[in-house]
């Protein structure tokens, strides 16, 4: 059986590229079946960028503030997850969005999961909480030709994911194969 928690160890460092304008945190618990899963959320119909879609909470790099700790912030904002039960175990690759000046930093953590979630009903109109197994399982996958590149989806009753958190889960998802 796959050690996820173990394997969190093998994640490579935040990065902290001077570049960087946005972070997202990819947060992760343990359940009460004692399985790994990862939060995610859904951006409202209403959004003017990304109407819909299941991301990851994060957001834009306020002056002074590093990737985790906007990470973080968000994360508090946007679901009302405790800061203080944040705990940072490494990074993944920075990545660009469709506009090349928008870097994103993604920070993993381990969390605890709040008794209840309190959503900036602005920013977010579902939480989604697949397992790390569920996810590992290539049959939910999905991809499409996109100009020349693969894009990759994972499509959930609430909406899809696809694009850069896609990408970014993927990365994630490997590293956790291949430890």
């Amino acid at each position: 059986m796959l050690d996820i928690w173990t394997r969190l160890e093998a994640l490579p460092p935040v990065q902290y590229p001077p570049e960087a304008r946005a972070a997202v945190l990819v947060p992760l618990y343990r359940d009460r079946d004692d399985r790994v899963r990862v939060i995610l959320t859904r951006r409202p119909d209403h959004m003017r960028t990304h109407p819909g879609d299941v991301v990851f909470p994060g957001g834009r790099l306020e002056s002074g503030e590093g990737p985790e700790d906007t990470a973080k912030r968000e994360a508090c904002e946007e679901i009302g997850l405790p800061e203080a039960g944040v705990r940072i175990v490494g990074g993944l690759t920075p990545i660009t969005t469709r506009d090349p000046g928008n870097l994103i930093v993604p920070v993993v953590a381990t969390v605890q999961r709040p008794a209840e979630f309190v959503l900036q009903e602005e920013e977010v109109s579902a939480v989604i909480e697949p397992t790390v197994v569920d996810l590992l399982d290539d049959t939910g996958w999905r991809t499409s030709d996109w100009f020349g590149h693969t894009l990759w989806f994972y499509e959930f009753d609430e909406g899809i994911m696809w694009g850069a958190t896609a990408f970014m889960m993927r990365e994630f998802l490997s590293i956790l194969r291949n430890v």
